[in-house]
C-alpha cells in the first residue's frame, strides 16, 4: 500500500463533533450531510480538482475561529479580540513561505479565482493586454472568459498547444508576446497534464517587459511535495488554491517577492475582499504543516505514479490520452475512439459511481474527460487499484446498459479504502 499524507481515524461523524446537536436542530441539513458522506464513501472521487482533507483540517474548519471577524492583517486589524486570529494567520504565512520558498504569502483569498483577481488588481489596470492560455486549450475562466471579470476588464490574447503533440507552443507564445506587448503573461491551466516550463515563460515575459503571473492552482500541491517544478523563483506572482493535491481547505493564496508584497496585500484587502475567513486560514496553516512532512512528499510522488499508471492502462483500453500521458495528478482523454463524447462518458461513469469532469479538447468539436488521482491516493490506493479502476472505467464507458454490476464493484473497492476511518 502506498504511503499517503495520512488518512487518520476520524474522531467525528460526517459533519463534526456536534453531530448530535445538528441532528436535533436541523435534521434536513443533517440528512444532506449524511448523504454527502455516503456519496464520498461508496463512489470513486476522480475529479482532478478534489481531494480529502485530513481530520485535523476539518477540525480547524469547524473551530470557533469561524465566529471571529478579522478585517485587515495581523497586528493591524479593524476589530478587537484578534490575538488568536493573528497567531493563526502568522503561522499560515510562515508555513507557506517556508514550504514554497517565497518571500511573501497572502493566505486570505477565498478561492483561486480570488487570488488571480488580486494579482490582476495589483499589476494591471482595466484595458491592459494580457497573454494567457485560451480556454479551448485549457485556460481557466479567469484567463479571459467573456463571462468572467477577466474577459470584461482586460484585453486577453490567447495562446494554445501544438495540434500534434498537445504541448504548449512556446514559439507561438513568443510571437504573440512580441506582437501584442502584453502587460502580463499568465502561465497556467486547468487541464494541461504536463509540467509547464516556467523558465521559458519568464524569458518571454522579460523580452517584452511583461509581468509573469503563474496560476498554479493545480500543481501547487505537487510542488509542495517535490513532485513538480516550483514556479516561485521564476514568477512575479504565483496564485494557487489550497485544496486539490495540497489537501487543505477550499481557498486560495498568493505568493510573491518583498517588492510586490504591499501591492498584493492591498489588492486582497481592502480592494477585492472584506474580512478574512479565520477558520479557513487556520485550516490552511494545518495543511501547510502537513505538506512539509516526509509523508506528504511520498504521497505527492505516489499521486503522480498513480496518474501515469492509470493513463497508460486507459490508453490500452482505447481512450486517446492527450499528450500521450501525464507528468502530474491529472489526465485528459478523448473517448471518441470508443464512439462516445465527453458528456456521454461522464454520465456513464457517474452511473457506475466514478466521478469525473468534462474538459475542452483543443482542435476538436467535442469535449473530453478530465480526471485525477489525488483523492484515491489519499485513500491509500496504488498501482493494483489503478489497474482495477481502469478496468471498471472501460467497462462503464463501453455500454449504456444497466451499470449496476460495475457500480457494485466500484462500491466494493471504495469501501475497502474509506476516506475517513472510524
Amino acid at each position: 500500500m502506498p504511503v499517503t499524507a495520512g488518512v487518520e481515524d476520524a474522531h467525528t461523524r460526517a459533519y463534526g463533533p456536534d453531530a448530535d446537536a445538528l441532528r436535533r436542530q436541523d435534521p434536513e441539513i443533517a440528512d444532506v450531510l449524511d448523504g454527502e458522506a455516503r456519496r464520498q464513501q461508496d463512489s470513486l472521487q476522480l475529479i482532478a480538482a478534489e481531494n480529502f482533507t485530513s481530520p485535523a483540517v476539518l477540525a480547524a474548519l469547524g473551530s470557533r475561529l469561524a465566529n471571529k471577524y478579522a478585517e485587515g492583517y495581523p497586528g493591524a486589524r479593524y476589530h478587537g479580540g484578534c490575538e488568536y486570529a493573528d497567531a493563526a494567520e502568522r503561522l499560515a504565512v510562515e508555513r507557506a513561505t517556508a514550504l514554497f520558498g517565497a518571500e511573501h504569502a497572502n493566505v486570505q483569498p477565498h478561492s483561486g479565482s480570488s487570488a488571480v483577481l488580486a494579482a490582476y488588481a495589483a499589476l494591471l489596470r482595466p484595458g491592459d493586454t494580457v497573454l494567457a492560455m485560451g480556454l479551448a486549450h485549457g485556460g481557466h475562466l479567469t484567463h479571459g472568459s467573456p463571462a468572467n471579470f477577466s474577459g470584461r476588464w482586460f484585453e486577453f490574447v490567447p495562446y494554445g498547444v501544438d495540434a500534434e503533440s498537445g504541448l504548449v507552443d512556446h514559439a507561438q507564445v513568443r510571437a504573440l508576446a512580441h506582437q501584442h506587448r502584453p502587460k502580463a503573461v499568465v502561465c497556467g491551466s486547468i487541464s494541461y497534464p504536463r509540467h509547464l516550463d516556467y523558465a521559458a515563460f519568464r524569458e518571454i515575459a522579460d523580452e517584452v517587459g511583461a509581468a509573469l503571473i503563474v496560476d498554479a492552482a493545480h500543481p501547487i500541491g505537487l510542488v509542495a511535495g517535490g513532485a513538480a517544478p516550483n514556479p516561485v523563483p521564476y514568477a512575479d506572482v504565483v496564485c494557487a488554491t489550497t485544496h486539490k493535491v495540497l489537501r487543505g481547505p477550499r481557498g486560495g493564496m498568493v505568493l510573491c517577492g518583498h517588492e510586490l508584497a504591499e501591492r498584493i496585500d492591498r489588492a486582497v484587502f481592502p480592494f477585492t475582499q472584506g474580512g478574512a475567513q479565520m477558520h479557513t486560514i487556520a485550516a490552511k496553516a494545518v495543511a501547510f504543516g502537513e505538506a512539509a512532512t516526509p509523508g506528504f512528499t511520498a504521497y505527492a510522488h505516489q499521486v503522480v505514479a498513480n496518474a501515469r499508471v492509470l493513463a497508460a492502462l486507459l490508453a490500452g483500453h482505447g481512450l486517446h490520452i492527450t499528450t500521450g500521458g501525464t507528468d502530474t495528478h491529472l489526465v485528459t482523454a478523448d473517448p471518441a475512439p470508443l464512439g462516445i463524447d465527453g458528456r456521454t462518458a461522464r454520465a456513464r461513469l457517474a452511473a457506475a459511481g466514478m466521478v469525473v469532469d468534462t474538459c475542452a479538447l483543443p482542435y476538436g468539436d467535442g469535449r473530453g474527460i478530465r480526471f485525477g488521482t489525488a483523492a484515491v491516493t489519499t485513500q491509500g490506493m496504488g498501482a493494483p487499484e489503478m489497474e482495477r479502476i481502469s478496468a471498471l472505467f472501460a467497462a462503464a464507458l463501453r455500454t449504456d446498459d444497466d451499470a449496476r454490476a460495475v457500480r457494485a464493484e466500484v462500491r466494493e473497492l471504495a469501501e475497502r479504502f474509506p476516506p475517513y476511518r472510524g
